[in-house]
C-alpha cells in the first residue's frame, strides 16, 4: 500500500496519518476564518426533525391575516395608492348600496388632514343603511358580502374592498372604523366602532350605540389611515371627476383636506334623474364552466337526472338541447346527477362545447348608454367634438360583457401630448397598471394615423382628445384582487377596438371637415385680397370712372360668397 493509497485509508478511518497531520493546523484555520466572517463552517449541525414534529408547526392561515402581510395585493402598497384606494372602495360600496335600493346616489367624500401623514376619510350616502346585526360582519370581516355568487352586474364583487381599507387603517393608525347607519326616519341610527381580529378575520366591537343623525336613511363611514394626498393622473381629486363620468345618476359632493385654502367643497351634479336599469341575475352559460366545476355541480343538484340539472341549473340549455348534448356524450339523460363519473362529466364537457347554445341573456348587464356619455363628457369637458358608441353585448368564457366607448376631441384639451384615456370596467374607474390593461392594448393596436391622429408606434396617439373605454361585465376578469387592470382575452380586445374604431371615424370625419373649412376659409382670404386689385387693373386697360371700379368689386365679391354657400 503506497502512501496516498495509506492516506485515504486512514482518512476514511478516522486514523490521523503524517500526510493528514501535517494538513490539520491549516484547515483548523480556515475553520476559524469562516466563523469569524459568519460562515457555516462554525455553526452546529441541523438537528433531524421528524414527521410529527413537522406537522405540529402546521396552522390555518386567515384570509385577514394574509392580506394584513401581502396588503400591496388589494392596493394598499404604498401611502398614495392606499389613499386613492380607500376611497374608492366607499364610494363603490355607497353606489352600489344606492341603485341596489332605487335610490338616486347622493354621495359625500371627505379628507381632513390629521397631521402630516396621516388622514381621515368620510364616505356618506343617502343609501338605505345597513341592518344593525350585519355591519360588524361587513366591515370588519374579509370575504364577506352578497355579490360573489351572484351572475349580474355589480361594482363590488369580493366582499374585501372597505374590510380591508378599515384593516389598513387599523394596522397604520391603531384607530378603528367608525360607522354610522340608519335604514329608516322611524328607526335608531346606530354608531359603530369596531377593529378586525386579523388572526380570526373576525369584527371585534368596541363601541356599539343608538345616536342623534340627521339623515333619515344612509351609511357614513370613517377611517382614518396614513396616507399621502397629491395631485396628478392618480390623485383622489381625478378619481372624482372620472367616477362622476361613469355614473351621471349620482350627485357626488367631495370635500378636499383643507378646504378653507384650497376652496370650497366640489359639487358634482347629476346629469340624469335616471337610475340604471335593473340587472336581473342570471345562471351559469355552459360554455364558461370548467370540468371540475361541472363536477361539483353535479354532486350539488337538486335535480333528480342529468336532463333536468342541465336545464334547471345552467342558461340557455332547453330540453331539446340538454338531450342533444347527452347523446353527444352518450350518457342517458336519465342518470342520477351524483352518480355520474370523472370520464362521463369529461363526456359532457366536450359535447357542451361541440353543442350550438345560444348566447346568455343580456339583461344582467346595465350601459351607461350614448345618450348618458355624450351629456357625461359635455357636462365634464371642455371640447369641440364629441363621440360615443355603444356595442352589442359580446361572450368570453360563457360571461356576456358589453363595451362602450366615449371620446371628447379639441376645445380646451392639450394638443401636444398623448391623449387622455380613461378606463372604467362596472362604472369604476381604473387608476393603475395602465400598460398590462386590454384597454391600453386595444387603444394602442388600433391605427389612429387612419382617423386622422399621430400616433407612436406602440404607444396611445398624441393630440387634443379625452377617451373613455367602459366594460360592463356579470364578472370583469381582472388582473389582480387589487382590480387595476382588465385581463387581456381576445374576445374583450376586439370589442374594444370595434368600439374605437366605430368613434375613431366620426371624430376623423370632423377633422376632415374641419381643415376642409379651414383651407376654404384661408383661399376665400386670398381672394378678398386680390379683389380690389383686379378691379384696378380692369380700370386702368378699360378705362372706366371709379363708379364702375366698385361695382366691379360689388359683383366679384357677390360671386364669391355665393360659390361658398354652394
Amino acid at each position: 500500500m503506497n502512501e496516498q493509497e495509506s492516506f485515504a485509508f486512514g482518512a476514511e478511518a478516522g486514523v490521523p496519518t503524517r500526510k493528514a497531520s501535517r494538513r490539520s493546523p491549516k484547515k483548523k484555520k480556515t475553520r476559524k476564518t469562516a466563523a469569524k466572517r459568519g460562515g457555516g463552517a462554525g455553526r452546529a449541525p441541523r438537528a433531524r426533525q421528524s414527521a410529527s414534529e413537522l406537522a405540529s408547526k402546521q396552522r390555518d392561515i386567515s384570509v385577514s391575516e394574509f392580506f394584513a402581510k401581502n396588503r400591496h395585493l388589494l392596493g394598499f402598497d404604498n401611502p398614495s395608492k392606499a389613499l386613492l384606494t380607500t376611497v374608492k372602495e366607499g364610494v363603490d360600496n355607497s353606489l352600489d348600496a344606492c341603485e341596489e335600493a332605487g335610490i338616486l346616489p347622493e354621495i359625500r367624500v371627505e379628507i381632513a388632514q390629521v397631521d402630516e401623514t396621516r388622514f381621515r376619510i368620510a364616505i356618506e350616502d343617502n343609501g338605505p343603511g345597513i341592518v344593525k346585526a350585519q355591519v360588524p360582519k361587513i366591515f370588519g370581516r374579509l370575504l364577506y358580502g352578497s355579490k360573489f355568487h351572484r351572475l349580474r352586474q355589480s361594482r363590488g364583487q369580493q366582499g374585501i374592498g372597505i374590510s380591508a381599507a378599515g384593516m389598513y387603517g387599523l394596522l397604520t393608525t391603531g384607530k378603528p372604523v367608525v360607522i354610522t347607519t340608519r335604514t329608516g326616519a322611524k328607526q335608531d341610527a346606530h354608531h359603530f366602532e369596531l377593529v378586525i381580529d386579523t388572526q380570526k378575520n373576525e369584527p371585534r366591537v368596541k363601541v356599539d350605540k343608538t345616536v342623534s343623525w340627521p339623515r333619515d336613511h344612509g351609511t357614513r363611514v370613517e377611517i382614518e389611515l396614513e396616507g399621502n394626498y397629491r395631485g396628478g393622473q392618480h390623485s383622489v381629486d381625478n378619481y372624482i371627476r372620472q367616477i362622476s363620468l361613469a355614473n351621471p345618476h349620482a350627485e357626488i359632493t367631495y370635500v378636499p383636506p383643507k378646504a378653507e385654502e384650497h376652496g370650497a367643497e366640489h359639487i358634482f351634479p347629476r346629469v340624469s334623474d335616471e337610475l340604471p336599469p335593473d340587472t336581473d341575475e342570471i345562471k351559469p352559460h355552459p360554455y364558461g364552466v370548467e370540468l371540475g366545476v361541472l363536477m361539483q355541480m353535479f354532486r350539488d343538484t337538486r335535480s333528480r337526472n342529468v336532463r333536468g340539472c342541465l336545464v334547471s341549473d345552467f342558461s340557455r340549455v332547453s330540453g331539446r338541447i340538454a338531450d342533444e348534448i347527452c347523446k353527444r356524450a352518450k350518457v342517458s339523460n336519465s342518470r342520477r346527477p351524483k352518480e355520474v363519473t370523472r370520464e362521463e362529466a369529461e363526456a359532457l364537457h366536450k359535447a357542451i362545447a361541440a353543442t350550438k347554445i345560444m348566447a346568455p341573456p343580456t339583461d344582467c348587464i346595465a350601459p351607461i348608454g350614448n345618450d348618458l356619455i355624450g351629456k357625461a363628457l359635455r357636462a365634464e369637458v371642455e371640447a369641440e367634438f364629441y363621440a360615443s358608441a355603444t356595442r352589442k353585448p359580446a361572450v368570453y368564457r360563457g360571461n356576456p360583457f358589453l363595451i362602450e366607448v366615449g371620446l371628447a376631441y379639441g376645445g380646451g384639451l392639450s394638443a401636444d401630448d398623448a391623449i387622455t384615456l380613461y378606463r372604467y370596467a362596472n362604472r369604476v374607474p381604473l387608476q393603475y397598471q395602465q400598460g398590462a390593461c386590454a384597454v391600453f392594448k386595444a387603444v394602442t393596436g388600433t391605427d389612429w394615423k387612419k382617423y386622422q391622429m399621430q400616433q407612436p408606434r406602440g404607444a396611445l396617439p398624441v393630440g387634443p382628445m379625452l377617451l373613455m373605454v367602459h366594460i360592463a361585465s356579470v364578472w370583469v376578469p381582472f388582473t389582480s384582487e387589487s382590480k387595476e387592470a382588465i385581463a387581456q382575452y381576445p374576445e374583450i380586445i376586439k370589442e374594444i377596438r370595434l368600439g374605437l374604431q366605430e368613434c375613431g371615424r366620426q371624430v376623423a370625419t370632423h377633422i376632415r371637415k374641419k381643415r376642409r373649412v379651414a383651407d376654404e376659409a384661408k383661399k376665400r382670404a386670398y381672394i378678398e385680397k386680390y379683389i380690389p386689385q383686379v378691379a384696378v387693373g380692369l380700370q386702368q386697360i378699360l378705362g372706366f370712372p371709379d363708379r364702375e371700379r366698385d361695382k366691379v368689386v360689388g359683383n366679384l365679391t357677390d360671386v364669391l360668397e355665393r360659390s361658398r354657400k354652394m
